[in-house]
């Protein structure tokens, strides 16, 4: 069997987020082989960094390696997903699963068909106290959480107008498909992934497109409103089967304070939960010595979480089978929500995800 370190990896898409995992990479000691990337300029800085060989073509990348991390913009991640898959390699693919639906299904079908695993890169799942949330739902602590408030809000943070998270075309979407994706992985994961039966949505481009846009700082280069065509805030509500509902609030830009939180109501307890500072807070009842409340902060171990994440998929590489989190068919349910999203907005009115059963379960047949 092998060992994590002895993995060979290779990393597809030499960007800014490549980088960044290719560095973790490093720190755990697994075995760097290479990376790809179609731009020579991109392919020279990371093979100076990291004195490792780097690819044009993804043939010659995928014969020596065991697993990929693609890193890619959104709207190549089928390509070099199905290809590696294709290939008998395990994958890490970053959020989003793709920039459409129907792409997302695409490489959901050749995941299911493979001899290696894709895993979905929602590492905010790897934070300690999303752990330890998880472990007290799972013992009913809370008793039956009913609903999530999840929010993912920048007051300024739009990426660099010109890139490619600000092209539809590219990315899918605006702050929905790249920061909502995160706030919905988390809500319906502290859920433990029940069925989404309906959602509504607004999604609003109100900042990202004005020339008057104002920021203090802008990851990226902007080169103005001309090269935004996406989002830059969604609000929205999704039902589930089982009766949880969770509400949403995501936005690059708005006239607001910056916001994390994500909060749990139960019929025992709650919970508070900062993304950004990774504050914990649980609040229960009593009656013992008279009725009271608590509020109890509950401290963790800082960790990072892309490189809890790796370390997952590395051993799940080395031990040849699927880590059973992050899996394909929950980031395709994340996908359907973030479509179901913006089909609402577009329409104006809630998206049904369980309508084709409905009709099916409800039609008359013909009269003879």
């Amino acid at each position: 069997m092998s060992t994590e370190s002895s993995v060979r990896v290779g990393i597809v898409g030499l960007g800014n987020i490549g980088h960044h995992h290719a560095d973790r990479l490093v720190d755990l000691g697994a075995t760097l082989v290479g990376g790809l990337d179609i731009q020579a300029d991109a392919r020279r800085r990371f093979a100076e960094k990291y004195d490792v060989n780097t690819y044009e073509e993804k043939s010659e990348l995928f014969e020596e390696v065991d697993a990929v991390i693609i890193t890619t913009p959104n709207r190549f991640h089928e390509e070099y997903a199905v290809a590696a898959l294709d290939a008998g390699l395990d994958v890490l693919l970053e959020k989003p699963l793709a920039h459409s639906l129907e792409s997302a299904e695409r490489i959901a079908a050749a995941a299911e068909d493979a001899d290696g695993f894709c895993m979905v890169g929602f590492n905010n799942r790897f934070a300690n106290p999303v752990e330890v949330v998880r472990h007290h739902y799972g013992e009913g602590r809370f008793g039956d959480v009913t609903h999530v408030e999840a929010n993912y809000v920048r007051r300024r943070g739009i990426p660099g107008r010109g890139s490619w998270f600000t092209s539809k075309e590219v990315a899918g979407g605006g702050s929905l498909i790249d920061i909502g994706v995160h706030a919905i992985d988390l809500a319906l994961y502290f859920l433990d992934f029940p069925e989404v039966v309906e959602v509504s949505g607004v999604t609003r481009s109100e900042f990202g497109d004005r020339d008057d846009y104002t920021f203090v700082e802008m990851w990226g280069e902007d080169v103005g409103p001309e090269a935004f065509d996406v989002d830059d805030s969604a609000s929205a509500f999704i039902r589930t089967d089982e009766g949880t509902t969770i509400s949403l609030e995501v936005a690059w830009a708005t006239n607001r304070p910056t916001n994390d939180e994500f909060f749990l109501r139960g019929t025992e307890g709650g919970v508070r939960f900062d993304r950004a500072s990774h504050d914990l807070q649980f609040y229960e009842d009593g009656v013992g010595g008279g009725n009271h409340l608590s509020t109890a902060d509950v401290e963790t171990q800082d960790n990072d979480t892309h490189k809890t994440e790796q370390e997952a998929f590395l051993a799940a590489v080395a031990e040849g089978e699927h880590p059973g989190r992050n899996t394909v068919e929950q980031g395709l349910a994340v996908q359907r929500v973030i479509d179901a999203i913006y089909r609402s907005s577009e329409t104006g009115e809630a998206i049904r995800l369980d309508a084709a059963e409905t009709e099916t379960e409800t039609e008359t047949p013909p009269a003879n």
